[in-house]
């Protein structure tokens, strides 16, 4: 449950909800591990979710939840006991569907007509409607005024079964739902579940009135053995009955703070998408992830594609939530699980955060931590083979003698049941066993470049006067060389500032500032521990990835084929190195002629969309933004309006994942402008004129002389630079452990920002999805004040020396300050 997602309109099932909201989701699964339904399992997991009240968030009214489910197996004995015309069923040809409807009768039953007509014309037969028998007078009011009409949709098919058959009604539903979305909008249908195996009753209730609420699950006749239950704490989203958890095959506590990253990459990976097993079908599966959901919807949905297309649940989960692999001690012995990891390490970018997630297809039941462990998982084996694991101790009522063994997960573990064996796997079996299905260490020697680390350059390349020419062009103040470059060179840190900033935001300042400087960082805001990034380096990582990525849902030797960066930071010799690798690349100047105006910064920035997806048609799969050779006549396009605009325009042109962008810019130097290329799509970032600076400063008389009384301490040129780049990475992970994230691979991409000042104009062209809450500068204002660093450079500086516009220090005629 991620708190970045913007509070969606939903016309049908939308309530008038508390908007702070904060997570404390509880979670949990019970299993008979000898396979033995009955209905008292059903009964201990209603008894362990009312446990779980605590961990849930209820209504202004005092009695509706933000929800509460469970999944279990089917119960047909209860069915077809009710219901005549499904008694002759094969349970193994067989599905059922729980179906959220309109409230409105005459509604309910148009879109029950249209599933209809749709079926008919299709093999499978509509056996029957089941309206679900529930008691709304346990409802609080909130609840009761936004709940759905809930039927069963009995289904059967001729010859479909097992595994086939849950994979073609997974197409279906995206069949009906398409339909029905185009005559009665997307909230007319939900399905909770359509499945074979496992069927799933939530709702917008408290934990204890989830049984009482729907009278199947008091029904002797309803016997399960195995269930998952959540108790929900909304966060990212308003309460719904349709984000009410258990999803169809996970649920979740935590925070996805990576969501908007996540959901970006799945949309430029959805024109990449092709199996044998769906074929054109592919198209009816799009878009994986529905508009407006929440965090742990969203995963669920990947999670459900990435089964469907024949992982299994194990493997899936280890794809989409990895543990921390590297340098990890407990898998020196394991290289093969290392392995895994590094293969698909390029291919998905994690879906990162705390989390605790349950799952279970009907065939495998579990559950799994994040990488950092930051949600508690524990577990009780009983001498009966009863195995009952919870985000609590104690939620099911164990006697201390019937207990066989007990413990918890650690940080990326995870724990199955096979449901057919009943055979409990523990994490090195799961993970061993997963790893030896391909042979990925021999994939990633065949394929995968890792990019060796270059010396930095010994010598300026500028004169100090075109040093200077250059900075003011491109906007530097003396503050920003002082007190940010050069202190960072020095100490491998980045600066200390006090706590409060009384300058005025980048909009309503009289001087021009930095793109970057209109948008704020955004952290997480719910429970999350904040990482320690320097105890807790083992978990966290700057690994980034270049070049084309594969098709998720094939698994091939060539998926290897990737250049793998072990700092997102490059120094020249670096990018130059770059360039010399098998990877193809393109160099596109991020420019525009001075004499085409202000207005010629919107029309540049939409050809340089076009030229980027012409080179990636081309080949390209390493495109090079560079502002060198900014001159009199050739004016800067801010390197984060390229990035974000070319970013965006490729995911809409279906060519995102077939490159990698790498930005080469004058105009980057603290952490904070790194954040935001790498968080709106670039990978790598070369700071060419901040070395140069490091350089200059380095060889100045006096910084040699504070070096020889020790006021400095006695570097070389190769390590100020060195310390300039390991003070930006350590502010890099410090951005991320703020956030709740450990790698940079997550975090690319994501778009934790929030802008403030930047009109919808700009949004819309290069920083679609960003939260944008106070209107402003328009792209021809934008190219207005950077138009008043470069006539302060071309075509002769103005001044001697760096100017200080007084935004860190207040000072006469600088920066208004308000202390």
């Amino acid at each position: 449950m991620n708190p970045h997602r913007s509070q969606v309109s939903v016309p049908i099932l939308q309530e008038n909800w508390h908007f702070q909201e904060r997570d404390a989701c509880g979670v949990g699964f019970l299993v008979d591990q000898r396979g033995r339904a009955s209905h008292d399992l059903l009964q201990k997991t209603l008894q362990a979710l009312t446990c779980m009240e605590h961990r849930g968030g209820c209504g202004g009214d005092g009695q509706s939840g933000d929800g509460a489910g469970i999944a279990t197996a089917i119960p047909w004995s209860l069915l077809q006991a009710e219901m005549e015309e499904i008694r002759a069923l094969d349970p193994a040809y067989s599905a059922v569907g729980m179906v959220f409807l309109p409230q409105d009768p005459a509604e309910c039953q148009a879109v029950q007509q249209v599933i209809d007509e749709y079926l008919a014309t299709t093999d499978w037969q509509r056996v029957a409607w089941r309206q679900v028998p529930v008691n709304p007078d346990c409802l609080g009011p909130m609840a009761r005024q936004t709940m759905p009409s809930i039927w069963q949709l009995i289904l059967a098919h001729p010859s479909l079964s097992g595994d086939t058959l849950e994979q073609q009604l997974y197409l279906l539903r995206r069949r009906i739902r398409r339909r029905v979305e185009a005559q009665f909008g997307f909230y007319a249908l939900y399905f909770a579940s359509l499945s074979c195996r496992v069927i799933v009753y939530k709702g917008m209730v408290q934990s204890a009135v989830l049984g009482r609420f729907y009278r199947d699950l008091q029904n002797p006749l309803y016997t399960t053995a195995y269930a998952t239950y959540h108790r929900r704490f909304s966060t990212n989203t308003l309460p719904r009955w349709s984000l009410a958890q258990p999803f169809r095959y996970l649920c979740h506590n935590g925070e996805i703070n990576t969501y908007l990253g996540n959901v970006n990459w799945m949309a430029a990976r959805e024109q990449t998408l092709s199996h044998p097993r769906w074929g054109t079908a592919v198209e009816d599966l799009k878009p994986i992830i529905d508009p407006g959901t929440s965090d742990s919807a969203g995963l669920d949905a990947v999670f459900e594609l990435l089964i469907q297309s024949g992982y299994s649940t194990q493997q899936a989960m280890m794809v989409l939530i990895p543990e921390a692999y590297r340098n990890q001690p407990e898998l020196q012995d394991h290289p093969e699980v290392v392995d895994f990891y590094e293969f698909f390490g390029g291919l998905q970018e994690p879906w990162d955060g705390p989390a605790m997630v349950v799952f279970c297809d009907g065939k495998t039941i579990g559950a799994t931590l994040d990488r950092n462990g930051l949600r508690p998982a524990r577990y009780a084996i009983t001498r009966d083979g009863l195995l009952a694991v919870g985000s609590e101790a104690g939620v099911v009522a164990l006697p201390e003698t019937d207990i066989l063994e007990k413990g918890r997960l650690g940080p990326g573990q995870m724990l199955t049941v096979d449901l057919q064996s009943g055979h409990i796997c523990k994490n090195w079996e799961i993970k061993t066993q997963v790893a030896a299905q391909h042979p990925y260490g021999e994939w990633l020697k065949a394929h995968r470049v890792q990019l060796s680390t270059q010396g930095f350059e010994n010598t300026p390349h500028l004169s100090e006067e075109q040093l200077l020419q250059a900075q003011t062009a491109f906007g530097y103040s003396s503050e920003d060389v002082e007190m940010i470059i050069e202190e960072m060179a020095a100490t491998g840190k980045e600066p200390t500032f006090s706590m409060g900033d009384d300058a005025p935001l980048a909009v309503l300042s009289t001087q021009p500032h930095p793109l970057y400087d209109y948008f704020k960082q955004r952290f997480a805001q719910v429970t999350n521990p904040a990482i320690d990034p320097l105890r807790e380096s083992l978990v966290m990582s700057l690994d980034v990835y270049l070049g084309s990525k594969g098709n998720l849902l094939e698994i091939r030797p060539e998926h290897a084929r990737l250049l793998q960066l072990r700092s997102p930071v490059l120094n020249e010799a670096e990018l130059a190195a770059l360039q010399h690798t098998p990877f193809p690349y393109h160099t596109l100047p991020i420019l525009y002629p001075v004499a085409a105006g202000p207005e010629g910064l919107a029309a540049q920035v939409r050809a340089l969309c076009q030229q980027a997806a012409q080179a990636v048609r081309g080949g390209a799969e390493i495109l090079i933004l560079s502002d060198r050779g900014l001159n009199a006549e050739q004016a800067l396009i801010p390197p984060l309006l390229a990035v974000g605009a070319i970013h965006h325009h490729l995911i809409q042109e279906g060519l995102r994942l077939q490159t990698s962008l790498v930005v080469e810019t004058a105009q980057c130097w603290s952490t904070h402008h790194f954040a935001c290329l790498i968080g709106y799509g670039a990978s790598a970032v070369c700071p060419y004129l901040a070395y140069e600076a490091v350089r200059q400063w380095w060889h100045k008389p006096k910084t040699q002389t504070q070096m020889a009384t020790g006021k400095l301490p006695q570097l070389s040129l190769a390590e100020v630079q060195l310390k300039y780049r390991a003070a930006i990475e350590a502010g890099l992970l410090k951005i991320l452990s703020k956030m709740g994230i450990s790698l940079l691979s997550s975090y690319h991409g994501a778009q934790i920002f929030e802008a403030i000042g930047l009109s919808q104009e700009v949004i819309d062209l290069a920083f679609r999805g960003t939260v944008s809450r106070v209107g402003g500068m328009t792209l021809a204002d934008l190219a207005r004040e950077g138009m008043v660093n470069h006539q302060r450079a071309f075509p002769e500086l103005t001044s001697k020396k760096l100017e200080n516009f007084g935004f860190i220090q207040a000072r006469p005629k600088g920066e208004y300050h308000i202390n």
